[in-house]
């Protein structure tokens, strides 16, 4: 018959109650960082119902800076020594180089072929992790982003997917973007008095100063802003970037970079489900499998391996 000492029992029951608060607190903000992608995944629609047609650059400039001025309002934070030029070089990948890339990509390629190539980020961040932050790969979490992508491609992709160079170009340039600046913004954290939308403030105006000169003197502004139009810069900017980055960049700080990347998966999935609902597009049996390979990957991909499980328990 094996004793335990009733000291020992305690610190056991005390270790096991502390552990069950960290994996709640850790799927409370899984749930709220899950917010960000979903709300990018309205950018499409938004883009093609109320957006004029042909400045993809100026509207990555409205998405940018007037939030980003409004950040840096609400917040009272500057950048303070080398956080000038990390807040340049994450602005720059996470916003002023991928959001363009992001329009070329939907320009060039159908909506589903550019949306899946969005979903190689985590694939793309899982091998980042490891050259810059020097995580393990995780074969697990590889896996899931693999099935992820797999499920994704059945939900958006039609038989009239064409694959054109420069878009396709455009899209994995985008994905390696935003992928590098997450694992970054990772590695760098940020400034322990400084709040997420400080942060999110930081970069957004960096992005929109980055954007400004191609937006303005190239792209030119759209003569036909009428109020949707406004609506819908409103919405990108307001809500598609200070709320979402604000909200991103505070889950970054307390999740770890591979399964919060996954989350990404969520923004082509609202995408094609906000298709079906406001533009009557229709869900085959083939794109609802897609879209159950796809959560259970999110899902899954947020677990640790079970052999792990099995060893903390």
């Amino acid at each position: 018959m094996c004793w335990t000492h009733p000291r020992s029992a305690d610190r056991l029951d005390v270790m096991a109650a502390s552990d069950q608060i960290l994996r709640g607190r850790q799927a409370g903000w899984v749930v709220l960082t899950a917010v960000a992608p979903m709300v990018w995944g309205t950018t499409y629609i938004v883009t093609t119902h109320l957006l004029p047609d042909g400045h993809p650059v100026f509207a990555a400039f409205m998405r940018t800076l007037p939030p980003g001025l409004i950040a840096l309002v609400l917040s009272r934070q500057l950048p303070r020594g080398h956080w000038w030029w990390k807040s340049l070089a994450l602005g720059g990948l996470n916003m002023a180089a991928f959001f363009p890339l992001l329009f070329v990509a939907a320009q060039r390629l159908p909506g589903g072929v550019a949306a899946t190539l969005g979903a190689v980020q985590p694939i793309v961040i899982a091998f980042l992790a490891v050259l810059i932050l020097h995580e393990r790969l995780s074969g697990w979490r590889l896996w899931w982003g693999i099935t992820g992508m797999a499920g994704v491609g059945m939900v958006v992709l039609g038989p009239e997917a064409a694959l054109d160079p420069i878009g396709v170009l455009a899209g994995l340039a985008g994905a390696a973007s935003m992928g590098t600046g997450v694992v970054l913004t990772k590695k760098w954290g940020r400034p322990h008095d400084v709040s997420a939308i400080g942060l999110a403030g930081w970069q957004l105006t960096a992005a929109g100063l980055l954007l400004a000169i191609p937006a303005l003197a190239f792209d030119g502004i759209p003569q036909d802003i009428d109020a949707s139009a406004w609506a819908g810069y409103a919405w990108l900017g307001l809500i598609g970037a200070l709320l979402t980055y604000t909200i991103w960049f505070a889950g970054i700080r307390h999740l770890s970079v591979t399964p919060t990347a996954l989350l990404g998966l969520l923004s082509p999935l609202t995408a094609a489900l906000l298709g079906a609902l406001i533009a009557g597009e229709s869900l085959t049996p083939l794109q609802l499998a897609g879209f159950a390979t796809a959560l259970t990957a999110l899902v899954a991909g947020q677990l640790p391996k079970p052999t792990q499980r099995k060893e903390t328990t």
